[in-house]
């Protein structure tokens, strides 16, 4: 008996890792998404909006972290590393867009268009067969758990409902980050100015908030439960093997 409970406490065991192990290995699977989105947007933002600068250098300092990322990867992996690349790239949108502004209405309008390159460039990736946004979801599934990993590598790789899942993820925050985008593109020269400061940020707010609800209901919670059966189916083939 004690034989055949080895491999599913094997796997217990490794499900059960230290507090400390978890938090480490959440962390380094949360990392790229923090330093090649979160860390450059929240800086525009906090630059822009916190201190005051110019919208052409809040741009121009948020994308060294980009740009050091993406050049990075280059020298030292070979590959580019596609979600820096991408935050550069509206960075850069941004700057031209910049350049043109002396029309309080385009100012703006350069948000959208820094929102919809980055929801066109996500929806180009689902296409490609390499979501971008899977690089959030994923440590959110996982849970940082070596177990749950090896769980879902084996769910992707058989390119069922999963994997749908998977770029269904990417292609509900590329469509609504395009449609916001739009949105608020409309906005800015339909409406009066002072009314779009405000509003626009609500906009981007309800959005996002919304997303994550649907993306959440229709996407994250059966992928979480399709990892814990793959576990258990995992567990119970072991058990089955060994009791033969």
């Amino acid at each position: 008996m004690s034989q055949l409970a080895t491999p599913a406490s094997d796997i217990a065991t490794a499900a059960a890792d230290s507090e400390g192990s978890r938090r480490q290995s959440r962390w380094e699977s949360l990392k790229p998404l923090v330093l090649d989105a979160v860390v450059p947007t929240a800086s525009y933002y906090l630059l822009s909006k916190g201190f005051g600068m110019s919208t052409l250098a809040a741009l121009a300092w948020s994308s060294v972290v980009p740009a050091g990322r993406t050049l990075w990867s280059l020298v030292k992996e070979r590959q580019v590393n596609g979600l820096a690349a991408l935050i550069l790239a509206a960075n850069v949108v941004g700057l031209l867009l910049s350049l043109l502004a002396g029309d309080p209405r385009l100012m703006l309008a350069k948000d959208s268009g820094i929102t919809a390159t980055i929801g066109i460039a996500v929806l180009v990736s689902v296409a490609a067969g390499r979501p971008l946004m899977t690089v959030g979801l994923k440590p959110w599934v996982t849970k940082g758990n070596p177990v749950r990993t090896a769980a879902w590598e084996r769910l992707i790789a058989e390119r069922g409902r999963f994997a749908r899942m998977e770029r269904m993820f990417s292609v509900m925050w590329g469509v609504a980050l395009f449609g916001e985008a739009a949105v608020r593109a409309v906005g800015a020269y339909t409406l009066p100015v002072d009314t779009m400061v405000w509003l626009g940020g609500v906009i981007a707010g309800v959005t996002i908030t919304a997303t994550v609800l649907v993306s959440g209901a229709l996407v994250v919670d059966p992928m979480e439960k399709k990892v814990t059966e793959e576990i258990t189916r995992q567990v119970a083939g072991e058990v089955a093997v060994l009791g033969r």
